[in-house]
């Protein structure tokens, strides 16, 4: 199987991820238009168009959090990354071919929906099996667009393999989990190349200075996905004194986010704990934030911590770069990326930032 016939074939399920997008959410976040229609240029449409539809609308049945925005959200940023233009960005820096294909296992989570599919879409681009193994929160999605492949290019049916069971016949894997997981995973694989990815949460750096649109931004950071994911921002650096009304003002778009019962829940119950812990906590209704020193929210809430200096700043998250995945702020911190842009990563853009590809071209 060539390159360009991968590259294709992927392009191809690109095309066909842009056709679905939410009339219900507008502007911010979505590459494609705001409806869902077909695009009689691409391919299967016959076969997978309205399957599809109906599973994004059936997914909220399958996980609570996945509701069709969500699912509508994370369809759309694949979209946008699955071009001809940045297939090549990505793969250029890399061999054509491996030296001997092998069966690369993927031990999936569950958090946000297709969070496994750049690995998935790793080890096949660079010439791989793949056997996969998903979390019982994210069963359908994926398994919908490795079909979809299939039928594209028959060729992929003999490289991928899907498993209810524990992973078999494997010559590297790549799991993902939490920092507890990651442990038996450590051990469980210890005998096979692997990367094995661990909680991480991410942070935004503040100064004061962010004009009301960067705080919107913001808060797409924050309230995308419920928070769920390792690219959330969980935590907030603000300057001794920050005053918080403009951030509070900026978040007061997501308000409707309580009106989902189960981000309604956990704002109910982790408000509750924190105040019987005599916690001082700032509260708009449906955003608590609190003075902590830890990276990890719950959901519902963000964490902040006062700082004097941003040199200080930058020596404690340089510190501790093996917790965080993202940093966000307005060029305040080498590195750093752009408000509203943790939940759209380029292609090229490595979990735990690890280079998978050449992790598995190395094999």
């Amino acid at each position: 199987m060539s390159q360009n016939d991968k590259n294709k074939s992927f392009i191809e399920l690109g095309k066909f991820l842009a056709q679905f997008s939410d009339p219900r959410l507008q502007g911010e976040g979505y590459a494609g238009k705001n409806e869902t229609v077909q695009n009689p240029t691409v391919l299967g449409n016959e076969l997978f168009f309205d399957r599809f539809v109906q599973l994004i609308e059936l997914s909220q049945s399958h996980n609570g959090w996945f509701t069709p925005e969500q699912v509508y959200f994370a369809v759309q940023s694949w979209a946008a990354a699955l071009t001809e233009e940045n297939l090549n960005q990505w793969l250029s820096a890399y061999p054509q071919t491996v030296s001997s294909v092998k069966t690369v296992g993927l031990v999936l989570a569950g958090n946000i929906p297709l969070v496994g599919f750049h690995d998935f879409l790793s080890v096949l681009v660079s010439g791989h099996k793949v056997l996969v193994k998903t979390s019982s929160n994210d069963q359908k999605l994926l398994p919908f667009l490795a079909e979809y492949l299939c039928w594209v290019d028959p060729e992929f049916k003999n490289r991928i393999t899907f498993t209810a069971g524990q992973l078999q016949d494997y010559d590297a894997v790549i799991a993902t989990g939490s920092n507890n997981t990651a442990r038996y995973f450590e051990y469980y694989f210890k005998d096979k190349p692997s990367i094995i990815r661990k909680s991480r949460n991410s942070v935004a750096v503040l100064n004061g200075q962010e004009t009301h649109e960067q705080l919107v931004a913001l808060g797409e950071d924050i309230f995308r996905y419920f928070g769920l994911g390792c690219r959330n921002v969980s935590k907030l650096f603000v300057p001794q004194g920050y005053d918080f009304k403009a951030f509070f003002e900026a978040m007061f778009v997501y308000q409707d986010v309580i009106h989902y019962e189960k981000y309604a829940n956990n704002y109910d119950y982790n408000k509750a704990v924190f105040l019987m812990s005599n916690f001082k906590l700032r509260d708009n209704g449906f955003l608590t934030i609190k003075e902590d020193s830890a990276y990890a929210s719950p959901i519902s809430s963000v964490f902040y911590e006062y700082y004097e200096t941003l040199e200080e700043v930058q020596n404690k998250l340089e510190a501790d770069r093996d917790l965080l995945q993202c940093i966000v702020s307005n060029q305040l911190i080498p590195g750093s990326i752009p408000f509203g842009k943790t939940q759209k990563p380029e292609l090229w853009d490595y979990a735990d930032e690890v280079d998978t590809l050449a992790f598995l071209f190395a094999l």
